[in-house]
């Protein structure tokens, strides 16, 4: 089994189960504000860092029409109170429809709180990122889990993560030796790489079984060195055939001369046979 067929069996295979919600897709509600002047990532780090994770999870949840994935967009979790909002950098809603595409994200209407939050840490925004929005997230807003990761590469690493248990508590996850945490939400598991060139410490997906989803680049590179295989594949085949065709050709070709050899030495032998018998 190829690499990307591999990848696509494992895909349906973990893909998480969930019922669907009881709300319809909502693009705009009037009076919900859904812009707010600010710029969507704080520095090239964070933008890197949003656009390649938005990237991965929206390419690896395409498979399933009822998963939305939202990226710096408001969310609004109580109807009729506009004060009520948050504006993740990425979130992951189970239970929804893909399309159309919303301005906000209004729960109620929906019938459906994000699945999973991750928010990645900049200086202005940090310490609300670590205490005030575990809380929101999770209790007031009732997401399942959330994260925080810190994408710049010359501070510290963190990543943390907590999700809300069955009698609405928050309960923070424990990391593995690696510092990764898994998902049982998404059914993934998340750790990070230090990217060196671009000095971005980036999160990133992989399956239950450790296997990485690549990024769109990542992916196609895959696919050229799997059609460079593939062709080199078929070379071999073909030089082997062909080999194989010569090989018979030429013993097709040696048992015609023996053949021929053998019927001129009958031949011969017929020749001298009939020279004696006739006293020559």
């Amino acid at each position: 089994m190829d690499t990307l067929n591999d990848f696509e069996f494992k895909q349906k295979k973990y893909m998480p189960s969930f019922p669907k919600a009881s709300g319809k897709p909502t693009i705009y509600i009037e009076g919900y504000p859904c812009e707010d002047d600010e710029p969507m990532a704080a520095t090239g780090f964070h933008a890197d860092q949003i656009r390649i994770f938005a990237e991965q999870v929206s390419r690896y949840f395409a498979i399933n029409p009822h998963i939305y994935i939202g990226v710096d967009s408001f969310i609004y979790y109580r109807e009729g109170d506009i004060t009520k909002f948050v504006a993740p950098d990425v979130y992951v809603v189970f239970g929804v429809d893909k399309f159309p595409q919303r301005r906000s994200f209004y729960t109620w209407s929906e019938g459906a709180t994000p699945t999973a939050i991750f928010e990645f840490l900049s200086d202005s925004t940090a310490n609300q990122d670590r205490d005030e929005k575990v809380q929101r997230y999770l209790r007031d807003m009732a997401a399942e889990e959330y994260f925080i990761h810190q994408p710049e590469l010359k501070k510290p690493a963190e990543f943390r993560g907590w999700r809300r248990d069955p009698s609405g508590g928050i309960v923070e996850l424990s990391p593995d030796a690696e510092g990764g945490l898994f998902s049982e939400a998404l059914n993934l598991y998340f750790g990070w790489e230090d990217q060196l060139d671009t000095h971005v410490r980036l999160l990133r997906p992989y399956l239950p079984d450790g296997t990485p989803i690549t990024t769109s680049m990542e992916e196609h590179h895959l696919r050229v060195e799997e059609t460079q295989r593939r062709e080199e594949a078929e070379m071999l085949a073909a030089e082997e055939t062909q080999r194989r065709q010569d090989a018979e050709m030429l013993a097709a070709e040696e048992a015609q001369r023996r053949q021929d050899a053998e019927v001129e030495l009958e031949r011969l032998r017929r020749q001298l046979a009939d020279r004696q018998g006739n006293g020559i």
